[in-house]
């Protein structure tokens, strides 16, 4: 199985499997099969190109080692197929977010009447503080 995403293809050959029992509860059915998935993607070996290498690898996100792998435990269901179907999705989701372009922001300046109306609004404010004080006795 790989994941698919609009432009990004992940081999099921870069990703490495792991079946583990969950933890939490779920009675007896909890101790004897492993429904929760390990999902391992080692960035480095993986078929991403050097670019989107260094973009995953720079984003700072707990789920990546310091070997550059990232780890996901999927356990949200209580089958291993649906667990691992999760795991996919919450992968391409990760790398899709580290690959999207963030616009940067265009700095732009406040008209001269917001500038006037924020004056305003501090006096307003400033003389309603000074009515609260008590009087000067001299």
């Amino acid at each position: 199985m790989s994941g698919k995403t609009n432009n990004l293809r992940l081999p099921a050959d870069d990703i490495e499997w792991q079946a583990i029992r969950a933890s939490g509860a779920g009675g007896q059915n909890v101790n004897k099969v492993a429904t929760a998935i390990h999902l391992r993607y080692d960035v480095n070996k993986s078929s991403l190109s050097e670019f989107q290498k260094q973009r995953v690898l720079r984003s700072n996100d707990n789920r990546i080692t310091a070997e550059g792998v990232i780890v996901i435990k999927a356990m949200r269901h209580r089958t291993q197929e649906r667990n691992r179907r999760d795991a996919i999705e919450r992968l391409t989701e990760f790398i899709e977010s580290c690959l999207k372009q963030h616009k940067h922001r265009i700095k732009t300046k406040p008209s001269r009447s917001s500038q006037k109306r924020r004056l305003d609004k501090k006096t307003k404010h400033g003389k309603n503080k000074a009515l609260r004080r008590k009087p000067v006795d001299y």
